[in-house]
């Protein structure tokens, strides 16, 4: 029978493709990472499954990406059928309790919200160096966002959602004078080049990853009522049209689980575990910093009680410095056609801990659907010899579910209502939005302030002209009006008038006298 402390994976077969003995794999060890690579149509889907529902079982959460949806069928009991009936007595599961059928216990979750709870991160969650790799930055590009995110900080503006990057870097290039004093030089060209990737980014979808609520880690690390692990389904059928959106938010999260949770070692069995479908959409393109971060990511989450599970088609797809810390191996069939497919079958025969009893680079293109070259870690943590294994059927459905079946599980779900509404506090939009309408109302307040000032001054200079206009009048006398042609007397013109008739008066006596004496002179005579 099988230990309490480990998930049987199938059964191993001899030379003569007799049973041998069942192949585990330890509890202990299983947040050592693993491998599982294989061609398209060889099983990979089915021993993911099955891993899943056995840390399920033993009360470890689990996280998976499901790419084409046949992983949603882990939410329904399985099926008997033919195939199956047979694989169970080949690997003589019936000495193991035979195979039961049962569901496990699902949260489905989608960034859109269609398929499962919606599942949102803000943007300062983010960071510069993944928003960067999200929209294929060049270096330039990237400082200038890793200024907008010390400004944000200096200024304290929250980064949740798309909306308050853009008014950021608006800020940021309306500024880009000051800015380039103290950071560097902030190129108006690399401003726009990331305001246009926003522009892609928005209508690819992501306005619906970026935002409140932001998923909360320990929502994918519960348990049901019976202990059972939860398994977590991101739905990524459509998330796959846009491979760097789905790369790039899955190391998000696994660098969330790094940052939170804590230390603890070695434990008997690990704190969650995370298959990463697809890995070769992690790396392709990735700049050398990115590789670090998840080769770093990768070697210190373990003792944070976290496994880490890459599934893909070729063994090549991951970096030899991300390869040898996986430990736990699951090899599918691989065909060995090209160069390059020779190459990769050569690279996984040679990562095994090697079994003299076949070669394991002929096994590999010989392997059947559901059988696989299987290590994994024994007693200190050492390799086991490769043994090539016959898969174990899932006690869950082969298959998807159908839309009813995904439905009615959201409708019971756990973290029902908490993620499914989206919300809007303020933030830094709002903030600048706020600081632009009060620089606009001060501004009009100015405009308004000068423009009575000038008018003060336009009434003051007209009252001083017609003080001055008035004096005049009062001492030289003005015309009044120029239809009547009256000529008002002012001062000095009433005193000359005055002193002229004065004048006028006594010369005129005066010479009257001289008249009359001359004329009343002559009369006497």
């Amino acid at each position: 029978m099988i230990a309490p402390d480990e998930i049987f994976l199938g059964a191993s077969r001899t030379v003569n493709d007799a049973y041998q003995k069942p192949e585990v794999l330890k509890l202990g060890y299983a947040n050592r990472h693993g491998l599982i690579t294989g061609a398209t149509g060889t099983g990979k889907t089915v021993s993911l499954q099955v891993l899943a529902e056995g840390f399920s079982r033993a009360g470890v959460p689990v996280f998976a990406a499901d790419i084409k949806g046949d992983l949603s069928g882990v939410a329904a009991p399985g099926e008997a059928k033919a195939f199956i009936d047979k694989r169970v007595e080949d690997i003589r599961m019936d000495q193991q309790g035979g195979l039961s059928f049962e569901r496990s216990p699902t949260v489905f979750w989608d960034l859109f919200g269609e398929q499962g709870h919606p599942i949102r991160a803000t943007v300062s969650e983010m960071g510069p160096l993944l928003l960067s790799r999200l929209m294929n930055l060049t270096d330039a590009q990237e400082g200038v966002l890793n200024i907008a995110f010390e400004l944000a900080d200096e200024e304290g503006l929250l980064l949740l959602d798309l909306k308050d990057l853009q008014s950021l870097l608006t800020m940021v290039s309306e500024r880009r004078k000051e800015l380039s004093g103290k950071y560097g030089n902030v190129a108006a060209q690399s401003v726009g080049a990331i305001q246009r990737s926003l522009l892609v980014l928005e209508r690819q979808g992501a306005e619906h990853f970026f935002g409140e609520p932001a998923l909360k880690i320990a929502d994918l690390m519960r348990t049901d009522r019976d202990g059972r692990g939860m398994i977590n389904i991101l739905a990524a059928d459509r998330l796959m049209m846009n491979p760097r959106l789905y790369g790039t938010f899955l190391l998000w999260l696994l660098s969330e689980l790094f940052e939170e949770l804590p230390e603890v070692g070695d434990p008997e069995r690990p704190k969650l575990v995370f298959f990463f479908d697809e890995a070769h959409l992690l790396f392709d393109d990735a700049p050398d910093i990115l590789i670090e971060r998840i080769e770093q990511v990768v070697r210190l989450i373990r003792s944070k009680g976290v496994g880490v599970y890459f599934v893909t088609q070729n063994p090549l797809d991951v970096p030899d410095t991300v390869l040898a810390q996986l430990g736990n191996r699951i090899q599918h069939a691989l065909r060995a056609y090209t160069p390059r497919e020779q190459k990769a079958v050569k690279t996984a025969a040679e990562t095994f801990r090697p079994n003299p009893d076949f070669d394991c680079y002929e096994a590999i293109t010989q392997l059947g659907v559901g059988e696989a070259l299987v290590s994994t870690l024994e007693s200190k943590g050492v390799p086991s010899v490769v043994q090539r294994t016959l898969i174990r059927p899932p006690s869950s459905r082969i298959g998807p579910l159908s839309d009813q079946e995904r439905a009615m599980i959201m409708g019971g779900s756990p973290v029902a209502g908490l993620y499914d509404q989206p919300a809007d506090r303020e933030s830094a939009y709002e903030t600048l939005k706020k600081r632009a309408k009060k620089a606009a109302l001060d501004e009009a307040e100015a405009a308004r302030r000068e423009n009575a000032e000038e008018k003060r001054d336009d009434e003051l200079r007209e009252e001083q002209r017609e003080e001055k206009a008035g004096w005049f009048e009062n001492v030289f006398g003005t015309r009044s009006s120029k239809r009547s042609g009256y000529k008002r007397q002012g001062y000095v013109e009433a005193a000359t008038k005055s002193v002229i008739r004065s004048v006028s008066s006594q010369v005129g006596r005066q010479i009257g006298r001289a008249v009359v004496r001359g004329i009343l002179g002559g009369l006497r005579r």
